[in-house]
């Protein structure tokens, strides 16, 4: 017989029957049904709150905080030159539109582009991006190409 997804069942031992709590003493289970006595988790409803340690300070509230988020830190797409030798041909235009197109830089990073030194650079290549570091600067001009500063978008 083929197995198909008509005829998929458990293997034997695989499942249990559900537990009836509360169903007589017999069971195991009867009176108070595995919740012990009295207190607060007897109680139906009950589901404790994250990190709830019985009234003791919880863990995370025990540990010092430390260092904060800067709201005004930019993110930049990160691209180097061993990528670009690797994706475009000699004599090409590489700007942050021709980046998302070969999928190095993700179209909502498009606006923050930065060509870093990493690898090498043997193609004339014009590469229009909004920072460079000062290898990657180097090494596209040593290359016989041209490093352009695009002007960054201003916050919106």
């Amino acid at each position: 017989m083929a197995i198909g997804l008509n005829n998929l069942k458990a293997p034997a031992g695989g499942t249990h029957k559900k537990k009836r709590v509360g169903r007589g003493p017999g069971s195991g289970l009867g009176k108070t049904s595995g919740r012990g006595n009295k207190g607060q988790k007897s109680r139906s409803g009950y589901s404790g709150k994250r990190g709830f340690e019985g009234g003791q300070m919880p863990l995370h509230r025990r540990l010092p905080k430390r260092g904060f988020t800067n709201i005004f830190k930019r993110e930049w797409a990160e691209v180097n030159l061993a990528d670009l030798e690797k994706m475009f041909d000699g004599g090409a235009t590489v700007t942050p539109e021709a980046l998302v197109e070969r999928g190095l830089v993700r179209k909502s990073m498009q606006k923050s582009v930065v060509i870093l030194g990493q690898g090498e650079l043997k193609k004339s290549l014009t590469v229009n991006a909004h920072r460079f570091s000062k290898s990657a600067k180097q090494k596209i001009e040593a290359a016989g190409g041209k490093a352009e500063t695009i002007a960054a978008p201003s916050a919106e």
